[in-house]
Formats: C-alpha cells, structure tokens, sequence
C-alpha cells in the first residue's frame, strides 16, 4: 500500500513538473505562476506582500507620495503606490487563488494609510476562511512618518484556511497544547540587497515552517522579495516555488540558496 501511493506521489510530482519545476524562483507575477498550480498542490503559503506604503492621504483624498529613494522606497523598481481599490483588487484575486492551490495561507501585511481600507475589506470579505491572526511584535517602533499617527510596531499574520477554518484547531501542527502563543517577538529581518529594504526575518518563517509543515512538505510565497522563505525552506528540507517580478532579486534569491547564505547561526 506505502509503494503504491509513494508511486502516486511520484507521477503526481512529474505531471505538474511540466507546468511547475520545485525548488525554483519564477521572474512573473504570481498571479502568472498560480495558473499553472493545480488545486490543493501547495502544502502551505507564507509570504509578505509589499505594504503600498507609498499611497497617502491629501485633502481627504488618496494621492501618491512623492517617490524619494532615502525615505520612501522599500524596492527597486516598484513605487509601491497602487489605488486602493486596485490593490484590493488585487490582494483579494491573489488570496482567492492560494486558497484554491494550498491547503494553509500565512499573509504577513502591516496596517499602512496605503492599505488600510483594503486589509480590512478582505478581512470581511474572506472571513469564512480566516482560521487566526498572528500579532508579530518587532521588538521596536519606528517612528512614524506623519505627525499624530501611532508609531506601528507590529505587523499581523492573516491565516485562512480553506477546510476548517470555522475552528480554531489546526489540522496539521507540531506543537502541543499551551507551548505556542499567538503573539511572536521577533527582530526584524538584516537586509540582504541594498535595494530591497523590507527584508521578511528568517526567524518568523522558521517558526511557521517548523510549527505547520514536516520535511519534504511543498512551500509557496508569491512574493518572495530576496529569497527567505526559499533559503528557510531548504535549511529545514522542505520544497519550495516562488514568484517574483524583479530579475535582480530573482538572481539573487539563487545565489543565496546555493551559498545556503542563512541567519540561522545567530539566531
């Protein structure tokens, strides 16, 4: 019986290699890569979107930001700056499609004036498949950038879930009961390229790599910046696919993954 669903396994993982090779980055979007992922492939999604920090406020009424790179910009070519209802748009097409592919969704986003209206839309909207929310407190504030607006020092971590997210309880953890708050202490991430300055910290996709999957488990990010989630993922044996729009991060999520370049020692 092992045999015969080990072989399933196996022509299962060379179908979709036609479409979809693991352990790779793809230079599109990943609204590109997920058409070619089939249902329920994906063991688990982490990733941290970009926080369209660069749409504000004026007069009541959303304007851009000026782009200034010292102040302003997070990555290298992406003003970071969508319409709000575009970025809604967006965020609630890209959800919809991980729930389709994966079984578990961890979507990192911090509560921004550019996204604000958005994130609490989709929090109504996929409410059916909201299983928990995680506070990830980074230890610290930086100071905010207009006056009388709160210093923000955490971010959140939405998990939807497609099966069972009306209870609490995780089909699939390695934790035991009373060891795992939902509140996680963890110093943001070292930068890594000098033009990419919204670094995701190793430490936080490790705890949710080594608390929701086991080894040989398949791991998505849809926006995989620098390469974290892909470097985590082959530190502790796991497979994994990543979409990324920029070449130059692209190239340089390879090279850290060859050079296994990781935080791991000084955590």
């Amino acid at each position: 019986m092992k045999e015969k669903v080990n072989k399933s396994a196996e022509v299962m993982t060379k179908k979709v290699n036609k479409e979809i090779e693991l352990n790779k980055v793809y230079n599109e979007s990943c609204l590109d890569t997920l058409k070619r992922i089939p249902d329920d492939f994906i063991d688990l999604v982490v990733t941290s979107p970009p926080y369209n920090m660069n749409l504000r406020i004026r007069n009541g009424k959303y304007c851009s930001r000026q782009i200034v790179k010292e102040f302003s910009t997070k990555y290298s070519n992406f003003d970071d700056n969508l319409p709000i209802e575009e970025y809604y748009n967006f965020h609630s097409q890209i959800i919809s499609e991980l729930l389709r592919t994966s079984k578990i969704v961890f979507y990192n986003i911090q509560i921004v004036t550019g996204s604000k209206r958005a994130i609490f839309k989709i929090i109504g909207e996929f409410s059916d498949y909201l299983k928990d929310i995680v506070i990830w407190d980074k230890g610290y504030a930086q100071p905010a950038m207009a006056s009388n607006v709160l210093n923000r020092q955490s971010e959140l971590v939405l998990i939807f879930e497609k099966s069972n997210a009306i209870s609490r309880q995780f089909s699939k953890c390695n934790f035991k009961r009373g060891t795992l708050s939902d509140v996680w202490n963890i110093s943001r991430g070292k930068k890594i390229d000098k033009n990419h300055s919204a670094v995701f910290p190793e430490k936080l996709v490790e705890t949710i790599l080594t608390n929701f999957t086991d080894e040989n488990d398949i791991i998505y990010d849809p926006f995989m910046g620098t390469g974290t989630t892909a470097l985590v993922s082959k530190v502790l044996k796991r497979r994994w696919i990543g979409s990324e729009i920029n070449e130059e991060y692209c190239k340089t999520i390879t090279q850290r993954v060859k050079d296994e370049v990781s935080l791991f020692n000084s955590i």
